[in-house]
């Protein structure tokens, strides 16, 4: 077991963060793990910045682009956080676009990721098919968790091999669009929560995308395990600075 797989097992409702390493400033990114550790938020992704981030909406894009400029690269986060695990203790997973991954080596990329104490990763444009064929025993090799994504238009066989490839959670994207904040979920989406909940799977599952507030973060939860607010704190941090973490974070639940 890692970290993650402790997290799911507790009775509540989780509440995962995303932000982009390097953004605002390069040397924010412990402070801002720090901070989210101390605002009770239940588990960290880490976004790594890429120069083409395709499921991504304009917030996040900006804010990968800011990263980039500002220096950050893959050799430098992992140096930023490599002494993380002294100060934080809840789940911290890589999310990030499999070519700056590929670059570095995946095995490489894995075995830094083990050495730091990170539990998972999570890459959006890696196939299942690849993943199980070239990787799944490396990522196993070094206890990291693969977290694959479902859409509304992915189908049930699609879900169920997803699932049975899983050891951790299934990002269940809210909606066939990039990511961003929304004002509420409609009919739609409520049934394709509905759906989910409804196959039983072995994994339990964590919305993202359209997470932006109370509302939002509770209707996300009614069938499932948590959700991930992303865009609406990234504008947070823009806006306020790492000072409104607590804040923000205080205001969702």
């Amino acid at each position: 077991m890692n970290r993650i797989h402790t997290k799911l097992q507790e009775d509540k409702k989780l509440l995962s963060i995303y932000f982009t390493a390097g953004y605002p400033n390069l040397n924010d990114t412990v402070t801002i793990i720090e901070k989210l550790q101390e605002s009770d938020v239940d588990m960290i992704e880490i976004g790594l910045p890429f120069s083409d981030p395709l499921a991504d909406g304009p917030t996040i894009q900006t804010s990968s682009t800011e990263a980039l400029k500002n220096g950050m690269t893959t050799d430098v986060l992992f140096d930023q956080i490599k002494d993380i695990r002294k100060t934080v203790d809840i789940p911290l997973i890589v999310m990030g676009y499999f070519n700056p991954m590929f670059q570095y080596g995946v095995e490489k990329f894995c075995a830094k990721c083990a050495e730091i104490g990170i539990d998972g990763i999570i890459m959006p444009d890696l196939p299942l098919a690849e993943y199980q064929e070239e990787y799944e025993a490396i990522f196993k090799k070094y206890n990291l968790s693969n977290i694959f994504l479902i859409t509304p238009q992915t189908s049930d066989e699609r879900i169920k091999q997803i699932d049975e490839a899983s050891d951790a959670f299934i990002y269940m994207v809210s909606s066939a669009s990039t990511t961003g904040a929304k004002s509420g979920f409609g009919q739609d989406q409520e049934a394709y929560f509905n759906r989910i909940a409804s196959m039983n799977l072995k994994n339990p599952q964590i919305v993202g995308f359209g997470i932006s507030n109370s509302d939002t973060f509770n209707a996300a939860t009614v069938t499932s395990k948590g959700a991930i607010i992303g865009s609406a704190f990234i504008k947070t941090l823009t806006n306020n600075g790492v000072d409104s973490i607590n804040t923000f974070i205080k205001s969702i639940r």
